[in-house]
């Protein structure tokens, strides 16, 4: 087997992530969450630490740009490209840390009307490996924690 076809399945097999979050507020309220950079600020991370920056041109080839800094002490930096904005209902957009820009991975975040609430779902695709899938889903979840809080004060 040749070393091309030995790498192509590894590429369509790339680890992934879905989470899904019952949101005590309309789609439009948990939409703004995750698109106002001031409210971004008020959630995003994986635990108590600091959001230093927030940037987000929402739109079509706008980008984003998240800077925050973990208990620990450590900063992180996140950014990307919209690729698909439909306000209250969906956002795509790819993902990659300052730290490895190579690893470009992508980000579908669906919200669906749920009774007098919104179900979020949260695809994150194409990890460069399972431990950072792993890695990803710890901070994704302490992240839609406090989103969960932050939506539902709006």
């Amino acid at each position: 087997m040749s070393a091309t076809a030995a790498a192509g399945p590894r590429a369509e097999t790339r680890p992934s992530l879905t989470l899904k979050r019952r949101i005590k507020a309309n789609p439009t309220k948990a939409y703004a969450a995750w698109t106002d950079p001031a409210l971004i600020a008020r959630w995003f991370g994986p635990d108590s630490g600091e959001v230093l920056e927030t940037e987000a041109d929402v739109r079509v080839g706008g980008r984003y740009h998240i800077a925050f800094r973990t208990e620990n002490g450590e900063r992180h930096d996140v950014s990307g490209v919209y690729h698909e904005v439909s306000p209250g209902e969906k956002l795509v957009f790819t993902w990659a840390w300052r730290s490895t820009p190579e690893r470009e991975s992508m980000v579908t975040v669906t919200f669906k009307p749920d009774s007098d609430g919104t179900m979020l779902t949260l695809l994150h695709e194409k990890f460069f490996d399972e431990t950072a899938r792993d890695n990803h889903r710890t901070g994704w979840s302490g992240a839609l924690d406090k989103l969960e809080r932050v939506a539902s004060s709006l």
